[in-house]
Formats: C-alpha cells, structure tokens, sequence
C-alpha cells in the first residue's frame, strides 16, 4: 500500500488528542489500517489513546480477524474504565468512550475485510474517480460490553483508495455529517498528483482555516497487489511422502525467482512446517510462497490447534521442528481462519553463512 495521513489535535496546548491511526505490517504481505478516536480531549484522551494504540498493536501481533480484534479491544476499553473508576476521585475519569475502524487488506486475493466499533464508515476511491462509503455494519461504540462485532469483505481493484478518518473531519458547526460526507467524496474524487496533495484537498475543502473543534485523523491507502509472478502455491496430499515434493516444488520455483541462496534454508523449514501439518492437521493441506519484500512460507490446513514451540529433551524423536523455524526464519507464527489455521515463516534474502547442505546432511 502506498500511504499518505495527517493529524490535527484540536487543543493548542500539547499537540495530541484522542485521535489515532496506525499501520501495521501483518503475515502473508497483508496490512492493517487502523483509525480510532477516544471522547474527549487533553492528556487523559491523549493517554486512554495510546493504550488503546499499544492494545491493538498486540492484538494485531496475533493475527486476530477485524471483528475478533474488536471484540477483545471491547474488554480492554471495560478494563480501562473499571480502573478510571476505582482510582482517586481526582483523577478517575469515569467510563471511557472510544470508537475504531479496523481493516485488513490482502494484497494477494485483493480483498480488504474490515469492522467498525461506532466509527463513522470508511470512502473508497475506485480508479474511475467515484468515491463512495463502503457499507459496513455500525458495531456498537467500544466501551459498552457483551455486544457482537460483525466484519465484511470487499473485493479492491488495484489502484483503489481506501479513505479512513475520524468524526472531526466531517463534522463542523456549519453543517451536519451529510455533508460533510458529501464534502468528503468531492475532495477525494478530485485527480491530485500524489496522495500526499489529497490529504491537503481534504482538509483544505472540509476544515476551517484555523485550528478545527475537534481532534481529526485522515488515513489514505492506495492499495497495489502481487502479481502471479510473486506468489505460488500447491495442494499437499496428506501422506509422509509427499514432503519430498514439495520440497522439490520448492527448489523450482526459488530458481525460477534467482532465490537460489534461499533454497537450504526454505527447503528445510517448508519440510518441518508440512510434516507437522501432516502429522497434526487434518487435510486439505495447502502450502503457498510469496515474494515480495521477504520470502513468505505459508502451509494451511483445516484443523485449529496451534503449535507451539518448545524445548525437545535429548531423547525426544521429536518437538525440535519449529525451533529449527523459529531459528532459521526472520520471524513465524499461526494465524486462524473461519476455518482451519495458516503457519507461516518469513525468511531473508541474506541467511547467514555457514549453512550446511541437503547433501552434507
């Protein structure tokens, strides 16, 4: 994604509020965008919203889908308040108020999933210029508790723009968020020469002049996929055997890229990552590499238990599988789908030297 944001605090003292963004690298070349806004102003906002921000940032760390991401935001924002009350009278601040837009987009399948907590929807921007809100289901306000959060999916063409941003940007004292959403869809439809000149189309055609009346956030993401020539993916049978091949498989398609000094070290960790889905998983078993950046490893399959790593005793035959991973690769983890589970590695384009070989072993 290309990105492009601006913040303005609506307090001139401190220059910070309850507003957020963030952007966050997750597994497989995906990216999460997130924007938020706790009620009020000051230091206390200011404060509730760094912990939200640091909330989500673990949150996302485990690769939670957007509406299970906000369910546990949802306790967070409860455990938050329940301190604030219990805390001294001078400092409690009492239930705390909080909203947030989450979204995951996924430049392989070119989908973006995303679920709102009373946040006010995002605009899209398709390459023919039409802005639009994309139609998400509200979820209530973080904060209330025991309340479902629903997310949707939505199919972004290359070269969309995906608009994400607070309240204060579309509302004002002159006039109601319908037109400050119209105002909105103007702005973006409007051609600019970088993302960067549009953020400034939008608060030159939606803000006052000077300092605005409440804390605004503007995030800007113009999404970019993978090509064929970046990703690649196989079906597993679900038999001993066939890690063989797929370690074969492997080795092809690294050649194919020049990613020949890759091979050891993606052979081996494509080796532990199927065998354990054999082993423990149940089929279909799908293994899936991707270049982009680094070199992704990906093996899914339909059974939900994680693996965890741990330390094999001497005589153990086995349990050192995902150590070697965890050693050989920039980093591992698990994510869950609606169904079944994807265990990944990314692995650098420089491993260090001194590997030994398929032969030497």
């Amino acid at each position: 994604m290309e990105i492009a944001y601006r913040y303005l605090p609506a307090g001139a003292q401190g220059g910070v509020g309850g507003d957020w963004y963030d952007v966050i690298p997750l597994s497989g070349a995906r990216v999460a965008l997130v924007v938020g806004d706790v009620v009020g102003r000051g230091i206390h906002a200011a404060a509730t919203m760094g912990r939200l921000r640091t909330a989500v940032r673990t949150l996302a760390d485990i690769d939670l889908p957007p509406d299970e991401l906000l369910t546990h935001l949802d306790d967070v924002v409860i455990r938050l308040s329940a301190e604030a009350s219990a805390g001294p009278a001078i400092e409690a601040a009492g239930d705390i108020g909080a909203t947030c837009l989450y979204a995951v987009y996924d430049p392989v399948s070119r989908q973006c999933a995303l679920a709102r907590a009373g946040h006010v929807p995002p605009a899209v921007v398709s390459r023919d210029g039409t802005a639009d809100l994309l139609d998400l289901p509200p979820g209530p306000p973080l904060g209330l508790g025991g309340l479902p959060f629903e997310a949707a999916e939505f199919d972004l063409p290359e070269g969309s723009l995906l608009a994400l941003y607070t309240d204060g940007l579309i509302e004002a004292r002159d006039h109601d968020i319908d037109a400050g959403i119209a105002l909105l869809r103007q702005a973006l439809a409007q051609p600019a020469p970088s993302l960067q000149a549009t953020c400034d189309t939008v608060l030159d055609a939606l803000l006052p002049a000077d300092r605005p009346h409440d804390d605004v956030a503007l995030l800007l993401a113009r999404t970019h996929a993978l090509g064929a020539c970046q990703v690649a993916s196989w079906d597993v049978d679900a038999d001993p055997v066939a890690v063989a091949q797929a370690r074969s498989d492997v080795a092809q398609q690294l050649s194919r890229w020049g990613l020949e000094e890759l091979e050891f070290t993606t052979e081996l960790t494509v080796s532990e990552l199927v065998t354990n889905a054999i082993r423990y998983g149940r089929p279909p078993i799908g293994l899936r590499l991707i270049h982009d950046r680094a070199l992704v490893c990906e093996v899914s399959d339909t059974s939900s238990t994680t693996p965890h790593l741990r330390r094999a005793r001497t005589f153990d035959e086995g349990g050192r599988g995902l150590l070697l991973v965890a050693q050989l690769a920039e980093r591992w983890g698990t994510r869950h789908a609606r169904q079944g589970k994807t265990v990944w590695a990314e692995l650098n384009e420089k491993p260090s030297a001194g590997f030994p070989t398929w032969d030497s072993l």
